[in-house]
């Protein structure tokens, strides 16, 4: 109750010295629809996924499962292989026919990517014209044999670019159908230093081996759900997978002087690994920091052999959604456990001689890392494993297992070094992190990008200021150099000239400048929601609870924000609006400051007593009329309130003007005259009656020198010159706000 009548008092003076450049414009802008809900903009909540953002009582998704059998040629560089589906309707609708995935298809010479290929050839772009000719003549692709039924019988098929479908004799049940089928294969392994990709070989001339990294590497299972039926839009090479959870059981046959790196649990160790090697496998088991399982001498030793037989290696996989694996005889591997919710799990690393000293002494830490704080904010790592694999692919995910660079210079500077160095801790940490966001959370990558590639980036940010401190990063900056994640480095993209940008919420196919759209803006945006506009209790607390609610589940952008708000209490629709669906910028400008002051003697009437800011004099007569007329009207008036506005009182009107038109909290740094500083915060919702033009009354008893906005960069204020009141004497530049 007293604060209600404190409120009325203020209130009663603030309208006193604002409310004629206030009138109008709240009538302009009262319906402001940046505040609206998004109401039809998601879709209606159903029993399928509901209006807190959970999956409903009838939520339903498909499984499938693999068995596999797959060689490798070392000598032709080619995989041929026979897979073995049973997939089970658990829809309510029956299914007459199944759509799956040809991947591989997208190095045909007649796909869609080479046939859609668009670049300005200036007879300088030699690396763009390398692909587009290794494209356009191209042997790659798969060569599919024989498709049969569980009895034999041969399976009508139609292949269309990178989809096939196979048509049922009869219509899978509603919710109880299941068919088994299997598929013969082949294809030619391309060179990824020459047709880029998400996997292929490494050649090294010096020892003339190769190094395998094999992934969308057979038919897989198309989603069918209850947003699109079959997700089967077509694979250009950026819109990445959607794919279904299924249990696998792969045997890999390579030469049996090749160690292989692969998702889920070998199966025959014994069979597969020497007894030195078993033994340090052992000793990894509790040991504190990698052991190594194979040596870089067993490593060299086997870049000199050129075994003429094989091995098989056979791995088991639950409950994911993809398979990939890696082979070369060039592998050192090493090995340890780290604690993740109660069990232990492997992290592990498979890299060439080339890779070290950096990949011995830092990717198994940096996978381990990855699992202990993915698992504090998102959910426990259910896997028995994680894995970084060396190779030819800078950046690659897959289950239990990924691709990433960075390699020495050899003979470079330190400098040089430092800059792989990190290139290398944060592309392990961001492509062990797609653990989580898609290979549990398993968001539709091939719709949506930034479900994966944003959220993961927000959680890479948030391990990479953990690793300070770490006894293997000594050598490591703090802070840590992170790329994504500081809000001030998204700020160049988000000034950019408006043909250049889309939403973050645009299909993965027809996203411009997709490191910033599906990355960079969509982690900065939860760091703003983090630190900014929510707090982090309450994020923490939301985000959490979206990683559990959907884990081994497939969500869409609606659930995520339908949890985060439903979880917090917060109504973040005008967040969602803006950084998500739209691509205004924020730029908040302190247009101008008055000053209104009670004096501290009658006769004090002189007008400009701070040149810094217009000043105007407030007679004590008028506050002392106010509250007599307060109390005249039944209100009790408190101390309080006359002590705020007792003589000496000092009132700062600002005017704030959003420029930009993105919506933000107004963040308020006050440095007063006898050099003390204070922030103020107020919530983006000082912008709800007049999202274009507000006045905000400040009332210290310190007269005040200057006022400055966004002082810590949090959000993403692309102007910093109209940010200070007064107005600097010079360009301030943002590179030197940022250090």
């Amino acid at each position: 109750m007293k604060k209600n009548h404190f409120n009325v008092g203020v209130l009663f003076f603030i309208c006193l010295i604002t409310l004629p450049n206030f009138t109008t414009k709240l009538l302009a802008q009262y319906n402001s629809s940046k505040f609206e809900q998004l109401g039809t903009t998601l879709p209606t909540p159903n029993n399928y996924r509901t209006a807190d953002g959970s999956p409903g009582h009838e939520y339903w998704q498909q499984k499938a499962d693999y068995k596999i059998k797959v060689s490798l040629n070392d000598e032709k560089q080619e995989i041929t292989g026979s897979e073995t589906i049973t997939y089970y309707n658990y829809s309510p609708n029956p299914i007459s026919y199944l759509w799956l995935q040809l991947d591989q298809n997208l190095f045909e010479k007649n796909s869609n990517t080479y046939q859609t290929m668009a670049f300005n050839f200036d007879g300088k772009s030699t690396r763009g014209m390398q692909g587009f000719v290794a494209g356009v003549n191209s042997p790659h692709g798969f060569k599919i044999g024989a498709i049969v039924d569980a009895k034999g019988n041969k399976l009508n098929y139609t292949i269309n670019k990178t989809m096939m479908r196979i048509d049922l004799a009869e219509p899978l049940k509603a919710k109880t159908g299941k068919f088994v089928f299997s598929i013969d294969w082949s294809f030619l392994i391309t060179d990824s230093n020459k047709m880029g990709g998400r996997s292929g070989f490494e050649y090294f001339p010096e020892d003339k081996n190769y190094l395998y990294e094999i992934a969308q590497w057979f038919p897989r299972m198309c989603v069918y759900n209850d947003v699109y039926g079959w997700q089967h839009k077509q694979f250009l090479g950026q819109g990445e997978f959607a794919l279904t959870f299924g249990d696998y059981e792969v045997a890999i046959t390579v030469p049996s002087d090749h160690i292989v790196a692969s998702t889920g649990e070998l199966q025959n160790t014994a069979q597969i690994l020497t007894s030195a090697q078993q033994q340090r496998w052992k000793q990894a088991e509790t040991a504190k920091e990698p052991v190594v399982i194979v040596t870089q001498d067993e490593a060299i030793a086997a870049e000199k052999t050129r075994s003429t037989s094989t091995k098989t290696w056979i791995y088991k996989a639950k409950d994911v959604r993809d398979f990939a694996w890696a082979s070369s005889r060039k592998f050192i591997w090493d090995a340890m456990q780290v604690q993740v919710g109660g069990k232990k799990v492997w992290a592990m690393s498979y890299y060439p001689k080339e890779g070290n000293p950096l990949w011995g002494a830092k990717s198994t830490h940096s996978v381990a890392i990855t699992l202990e704080v993915y698992s504090k904010y998102t959910t426990n790592y259910p896997y028995p494993v994680a894995i970084s694999v060396h190779g030819p692919v800078f950046g690659m995910e897959y289950p239990m297992i990924c691709f990433n660079g960075g390699r020495p210079v050899v003979g470079g500077t330190v400098e040089q070094n430092d800059r792989v160095k990190y290139a290398m801790i944060s592309v392990i940490i961001h492509e062990v992190g797609h653990n989580y966001f898609p290979m549990i959370i398993n968001s539709d990558e091939r719709q949506w990008s930034w479900m994966d590639e944003g959220l993961n980036s927000f959680c890479q940010y948030l391990t990479e200021l953990e690793i300070a401190g770490k006894p293997w990063a000594k050598d490591v900056a703090n802070p840590y150099p992170s790329r994504r994640g500081p809000v001030a480095n998204i700020v160049s993209y988000m000034k950019g000239a408006p043909n250049t940008l889309v939403p973050i919420m645009t299909n993965s196919e027809q996203i411009l400048q997709f490191g910033n759209n599906a990355y960079g803006k969509p982690a900065t945006a939860l760091v703003v929601l983090r630190n900014s506009v929510m707090g982090k209790e309450l994020f923490d607390f939301a985000f959490k609870q979206y990683s559990e609610k959907w884990k081994f589940k497939h969500p869409e952008p609606a659930d995520f924000f339908r949890t985060m708000e439903d979880a917090s209490g917060v109504d973040l629709d005008w967040f969602w609006r803006g950084w998500f669906y739209g691509t205004e910028p924020c730029d908040i400008s302190l247009e101008d400051v008055t000053h209104y002051r009670l004096p501290k003697i009658a006769s004090d009437t002189t007008k400009t007593v701070n040149p810094t800011f217009t000043s105007k004099i407030v007679a004590k007569a008028d506050i002392d009329r106010m509250f007599e007329n307060l109390e005249k009207a039944g209100s009790k008036v408190f101390e309080g309130e006359r002590a705020m506005l007792a003589p000496g009182a000092n009132f700062y009107n600002l005017k704030l003007k959003n420029v930009g038109g993105l919506l933000m909290p107004v963040i308020v740094k006050i440095k007063f005259k006898d050099g003390t500083e204070k922030t103020e915060r107020y919530p983006a919702e000082i912008w709800r009656m007049n999202p274009v033009e507000i006045n905000k009354l400040i009332i210290t008893d310190k007269e005040v020198a200057s006022f400055s906005l966004d002082p810590m960069l949090e959000t993403a204020d692309i102007s910093l010159e109209n940010n200070a009141f007064p107005r600097e004497k010079k360009e301030t530049k943002f590179e030197e706000i940022k250090k």
